[in-house]
């Protein structure tokens, strides 16, 4: 396999990171940066992360370590967020329905967030 460039490394980041903003913004976790609305629409989330699928099957063996854990992750983080909101509508007495939703910051993200 050949070396990356930095530029596709820093694209294939970037395309990670926007899947997986897009579906954690569809599950409610996120505000949406041009309404500062924090709005949930699963089926939307469930679509991104089909994308990311697609992205991690599509690429097999064509990665760099790093790419491939980071891709890993992503896709492992927004499985988890997943289930536990439809647990939450499944199930309104479940721990995730408990949560509830912290605070956001004035650029969107929840001020428990780093």
């Amino acid at each position: 396999m050949n070396t990356p460039s930095e530029k596709s490394t820093l694209m294939f980041a970037t395309l990670v990171s926007m899947f997986s903003t897009q579906a954690m913004m569809a599950m409610g976790k996120l505000a949406n940066p041009a309404t500062g609305r924090v709005d949930r629409n699963l089926q939307g989330a469930q679509f991104m992360i089909d994308m990311l699928e697609v992205v991690d099957e599509r690429t097999q063996g064509n990665l760099t370590s790093d790419e491939a854990r980071m891709l890993s992750a992503a896709l492992s983080d927004l499985r988890l967020n997943y289930v536990a909101e439809m647990q939450r509508d499944a199930n309104p007495a479940s721990p995730a329905a408990d949560t509830v939703p912290p605070e956001l910051d004035a650029d969107g993200t929840p001020d428990n967030v780093a």
